[in-house]
């Protein structure tokens, strides 16, 4: 009797200095050929090629798509919780989803690109994984922004979920906005964005 075929099992690469750095490498490539050609039109092979290396040596540092498309949720929850708790006032808010935004436009990739949020929120309908990923960042961020405004203005729970809410509206239609209309100049939005945000934060 044969033995029975035992499934493969990738050994994914330890952590270091070279190790660190290939993944980075594989994240800055996924990001842009996610952005250019949407989660289901960029492959593993084509990651593997705009990353300059092997598939085989990708699959060292994620074992899946999916495992690169988790790792870069991740990191923006942990940029936005940043964001969060290192702001202060409206101003200072106004300020920084700006900046944010225009950082995300630029290809920084600490920093949500508008159409990657998009592709990010379109596949957590369809991925069950990539789903609860998704809302758990979400509510770790209106968890935050809960805090943000407690501190700022004491409310009920009631009223403070719905100022978060409708901050991360705020931010989320400025993102499919961007995604729209690529060359909007957000400066002159600014005032008019302070405005609302204060009366979210004072009202």
């Amino acid at each position: 009797m044969k033995p029975v075929a035992q499934p493969m099992v990738r050994k994914l690469a330890k952590s270091g200095p070279r190790a660190d750095a290939q993944r980075e490498r594989i994240l800055a490539a996924a990001r842009q050929c996610f952005i250019d050609r949407g989660f289901h039109g960029a492959s593993m092979a084509l990651i593997s090629d705009t990353a300059g290396m092997s598939p085989g040596l990708m699959y060292r540092y994620f074992a899946s798509k999916n495992d690169i498309v988790l790792e870069i949720i991740r990191r923006q929850l942990e940029s936005a919780r940043l964001h969060i708790q290192q702001t202060r006032g409206a101003a200072e808010v106004t300020a920084s989803l700006i900046e944010f935004l225009k950082q995300g436009c630029a290809g920084n990739p600490e920093t949500m690109h508008a159409a990657l949020f998009l592709e990010t929120s379109a596949e957590g309908s369809r991925d069950t994984q990539i789903g609860a990923a998704v809302l758990a960042a979400d509510r770790e961020t209106r968890s935050d922004l809960r805090a943000w405004f407690a501190q700022r203005k004491p409310h009920k729970r009631a009223q403070l979920e719905a100022r978060a809410v409708l901050l991360q509206c705020l931010f989320e239609g400025l993102m499919i906005r961007v995604v729209r209309e690529p060359a909007l100049d957000l400066d002159p939005l600014e005032p008019a964005l302070h405005r609302l945000i204060e009366q979210l934060l004072n009202g």
